[in-house]
């Protein structure tokens, strides 16, 4: 059952949200591809549109907007790594290499984050829980099933992760230049050079992948709705998947499991 109740172990991928243009759009969109029920939230929370999936929090959607005095980050997803201790991780990240981008800070009760880039320069973030764990349901159709780090620099970044985060990396058998980030012995997320997919000159960062029952209808579902395809389906040791992007340009992953009718 992909139900999630217990804490995440901290260096898991345990959120995902997006940042939009239009916040509204994005959540009629995601709506209609994945299956999630969700509203523009209260102006306490900036208006975070909490996102679910047959009743349990799959993943957040928030309009653009910056503290003052910092540029708008632009659109696209972002993936949150666990922690136990938001603070403690935030000082592994900057003795490890890394840079925080927004400091620490509480999120009313459900928990404390940050937002930080690795030393390649992909941006990430960290999730301390108090009430809210984070995701509710993983690994099946219209939730996160899997989070890939592409990079410039498997070596420097991979230890960085492990020194400051606890992901374990190791390399993956059969799938050359490909590893997986572990945590104790399970992997929770994988790394690899920028795919050539992507186009050229694209920086390092995390991909997002959602699992979906059919990729080629999925697919044909978003280029009707407005997104565009970078990759498009193809069968895979993991399953049949393809890379795109929303009609606002954040760029995710859809991917069906092997076996998947």
């Amino acid at each position: 059952m992909p139900a999630v109740n217990a804490p995440y172990k901290p260096g898991t991928p345990c959120w995902v949200d997006l940042m939009a243009s239009d916040q509204q759009a994005a959540i009629d969109f995601y709506r209609d591809l994945l299956g999630w029920q969700g509203e523009i939230g209260p102006p306490e929370f900036g208006g975070y549109a909490m996102c679910l999936l047959n009743g349990k929090p799959v993943a957040g959607i928030m309009a653009q907007a910056a503290p003052e005095g910092q540029p708008v980050p632009p659109v696209g997803w972002t993936t949150y790594l666990a922690s136990d201790d938001a603070d403690a991780t935030g000082r592994a990240i900057a003795e490890s290499g890394g840079t925080i981008l927004y400091p620490v800070m509480d999120v009313g009760t459900v928990g404390r984050m940050l937002v930080a880039a690795d030393p390649a320069g992909a941006v990430f973030g960290v999730w301390q829980k108090v009430d809210f764990i984070g995701a509710g349901v993983v690994n099946e159709p219209g939730s996160l099933v899997w989070s890939e780090l592409n990079t410039t620099d498997t070596d420097t970044v991979g230890t960085f992760y492990q020194r400051a985060l606890g992901l374990r990396p190791a390399a993956m058998e059969g799938a050359e230049g490909y590893y997986s980030l572990s945590v104790d012995d399970r992997a929770v997320a994988g790394m690899q050079k920028v795919a050539d997919y992507l186009a050229p000159g694209t920086p390092p960062h995390w991909m997002t992948y959602f699992s979906v029952d059919d990729t080629d209808s999925t697919v044909d579902a978003l280029v009707k709705a407005g997104g565009s395809v970078i990759q498009p389906p193809f069968d895979m040791p993991a399953g049949r998947m393809a890379v795109v992007t929303d009609p606002q340009g954040a760029v995710f992953a859809l991917i069906a499991p092997p076996g998947t009718p």
